[in-house]
């Protein structure tokens, strides 16, 4: 099959792709959230509307988004680098704890039902959901973080849970931080380079060690769908910079509230697919 006749034949999902890296890439620049937390749940539906079964395509899904996430956090990293944003203190401090974390995740979604990846996602989604839409920004458990052997299980569970459901880290990493009084702008920073550390190591252990579903979507290698990939990057670095224009003319508090709305319905939904 040369490649017209592969575009002609997978048009529908080759649009849908693409959809997805607008939307991911505008509410990336439009609220500050990780890629990630939109591309998994959407593959998921997405992949599911073109037959394979639920529990591969939340494999596939995982690896695909974390995949994504490889070039945007580079992206991301300079830009939050150029503005003194990424604490690299802190990095240094959590990084082989962060890769060990990640090392072992990866390592189970290769040997896991992916119904157990549903079910972990659909949980973080519902928290985050609740997070952007109870907490204030100001509100703070701590006053500063924590010994350093809880930092180094902090680092271990932000490497662990991120990796098995497909997000770079600041869906976990930023809320924690802020949490304990860790300044806002540096956490997301510092999440863009934690964002690295995760989804780059986990991204060639599903490719290496994961077998391909039997209904696996066409440009699948391993866990991770090439053809997502190569739809998804390009769009989403393309329409951050719309996102962040937008954010800047709109209310951003309110669209967060939105989003949020929206994560936690999708948190639930997956949940209610797999238990109802």
């Amino acid at each position: 099959m040369n490649i017209i006749e592969f575009i002609t034949s997978n048009l529908s999902t080759l649009l849908a792709l693409v959809a997805t890296g607008v939307f991911a890439g505008i509410l990336a620049g439009l609220l500050g959230v990780g890629g990630g937390i939109v591309i998994v749940p959407v593959l998921f539906f997405l992949f599911q509307s073109f037959g394979v079964s639920p529990e591969s395509a939340m494999l596939i899904a995982t690896a695909t988004s974390l995949a994504t996430i490889i070039p945007t956090s580079v992206s991301s990293i300079r830009s939050h680098h150029n503005k003194g944003n990424v604490d690299f203190e802190l990095l240094k401090s959590w990084a082989a704890f962060i890769l060990i974390g990640v090392l072992a995740g990866s390592w189970l979604v290769t040997r896991v039902d992916g119904s157990l990846l549903t079910m972990m996602f659909g949980l973080i989604a519902t928290l985050s959901a609740l997070n952007m839409l109870f907490r204030t920004g100001k509100s703070t458990a701590f006053q500063q973080l924590p010994s350093s052997a809880g930092q180094k299980v902090m680092g271990t569970s932000i490497g662990f849970f991120s990796s098995m459901v497909g997000i770079g880290g600041g869906t976990i990493s930023v809320p924690l931080l802020t949490l304990y009084n860790y300044p806002a702008h540096k956490a997301v920073g510092t999440a863009a380079a934690i964002g690295l550390i995760i989804s780059l190591p986990s991204t060639l252990t599903m490719l290496v060690l994961g077998s391909t579903p039997s209904d696996a979507p066409a440009g699948t290698f391993g866990l991770v769908n090439f053809i997502g990939f190569i739809c998804i990057v390009p769009l989403t670095v393309l329409f951050a910079p719309v996102g962040a224009a937008l954010a800047a003319k709109l209310d951003g508090a309110k669209l967060k509230k939105i989003f949020g709305v929206v994560l936690l319905v999708t948190g639930l939904r997956m949940l209610a697919q797999l238990f109802l």
